[in-house]
């Protein structure tokens, strides 16, 4: 357990500790970056893309921003009244000048009539951030392949901000948005980026996922390649890639995912990789692995003391009571039932069990007996199943005008 807190010590000091749980957003995706600039645009009232020049600080309030700074227009990006028509703009706040050249893309409020440039980004003088903000903002309202397609092709552009923009939109889109453009892909663009030195190791799992669905048979073997290059494990991605192999070769990619997760040698964040590979087959494509495969992988990764308590968690969402005889054997064994993070998941997974199938005798018995020995943590966990259970109130109706 001491590895796994070392690992998530690690994953929040590096801002991904959302990685660790499920969530809506794209599978193989790491988390979103704050917002993307579409959805950015879409808040700002209006947008400015030129040169900064004049900064002129408050004299009363030296070391502060407040004061001026002109802006020389190249584009309005999202136009208003305030900007109609003009060629410079003063910003009412003061920005110290830059010792290289670069232009600023600059979103702005205007709250009470007073003007609020919230948010700057500064790019190279003959960047093409303006003509990706307008591009995109054309695509907004088309059909998701037209739109999703559009960042795909930014994916890998040499600035930053676009790049890191593009991964954004995929980042924040559900598998539903992104699986209907997958398969119209180019696989071989897709390959290049997985076998190039200078990929960032956040795109593996997206890379890896988007070729499973538009690749051939060959390219499981280029992925497996990939996989078995011990010089560039994909633990960031490991997900994704998992994903894809699977999609093509869905017996040879099984396997060797069960093949990482029996390994005692493979390290936290592989195993955790494969678990998020099986959560993305049971959601979203459960016509590629059966059950029984999908829940052998979960009992194999149950054995790792660092995870029991995951794929136990797992197993109650999916309602899997036929696991009750090997999830309970793990409340008598060391180390597992000396860690209360694992005796947490098995209490919760007995009373899940014994409340939905009243014949459950193995759970019901354990239930009994945990009741006895600690009935305050039963009952706190009873009631923390009741409010998981307790259906959402629907929504208030619409205001009368």
């Amino acid at each position: 357990m001491l590895t796994r807190c070392l690992t998530l010590a690690a994953l929040i000091t590096a801002g991904l500790v959302f990685s660790i749980s499920p969530a809506s957003a794209c599978p193989g995706c790491g988390p979103p970056s704050g917002q993307t600039l579409t959805s950015e645009v879409a808040q700002a009232d209006f947008i400015l893309f030129g040169t900064l020049k004049n900064p002129k600080q408050d004299p009363k309030d030296i070391g502060t921003s407040r004061g001026t700074t002109e802006m020389e227009i190249d584009a309005i990006v999202k136009p208003h009244d305030l900007v109609k028509g003009k060629k410079t703009f003063t910003i009412p706040r003061f920005i110290p000048p830059d010792k290289e050249p670069y232009k600023y893309m600059v979103f702005f409020n205007v709250v009470n009539g007073d003007i609020d440039p919230y948010r700057g980004e500064a790019v190279t003088t003959d960047s093409k951030l303006p003509a990706y903000v307008e591009g995109a903002l054309k695509v907004r309202d088309k059909d998701l392949v037209t739109r999703m397609r559009y960042f795909f092709e930014h994916l890998e552009s040499p600035e930053l901000q676009i790049s890191a923009d593009a991964y954004n939109e995929f980042a924040v889109a559900e598998y539903k948005e992104v699986r209907p453009l997958a398969p119209k892909l180019p696989a071989e663009t897709l390959l290049k980026w997985l076998k190039a030195p200078d990929t960032r190791a956040s795109r593996y799992g997206l890379y890896g996922l988007l070729l499973g669905h538009c690749g051939k048979p060959e390219h499981a073997k280029e992925l497996r390649a990939l996989l078995d290059d011990k010089e560039a494990r994909f633990s960031s991605g490991l997900d994704g890639m998992l994903m894809g192999y699977i999609l093509l070769d869905p017996k040879a990619g099984y396997e060797f995912l069960m093949a990482l997760v029996r390994d005692p040698k493979n390290e936290f964040l592989v195993k955790h990789g494969a678990m998020r590979a099986l959560r993305f087959f049971w959601e979203y494509r459960p016509e590629i692995l059966t059950r029984k495969q999908m829940l052998d992988g979960m009992s194999a990764l149950m054995v790792d003391p660092d995870l029991t308590d995951m794929p136990i968690d797992d197993l109650r969402k999916w309602k899997a009571w036929e696991m009750t005889g090997e999830v309970l054997k793990y409340a008598d064994k060391e180390p597992y039932n000396t860690l209360p993070i694992n005796m947490r998941a098995i209490i919760k997974f007995a009373i899940a069990a014994s409340w939905a199938d009243p014949k459950n005798e193995a759970a019901a018995a354990f239930v009994a007996k945990m009741r006895k020995e600690t009935p305050n943590r039963v009952k706190q966990l009873e009631d923390l199943l009741r409010d998981d259970m307790r259906p959402l109130p629907p929504p208030p109706p619409p205001k009368k005008k």
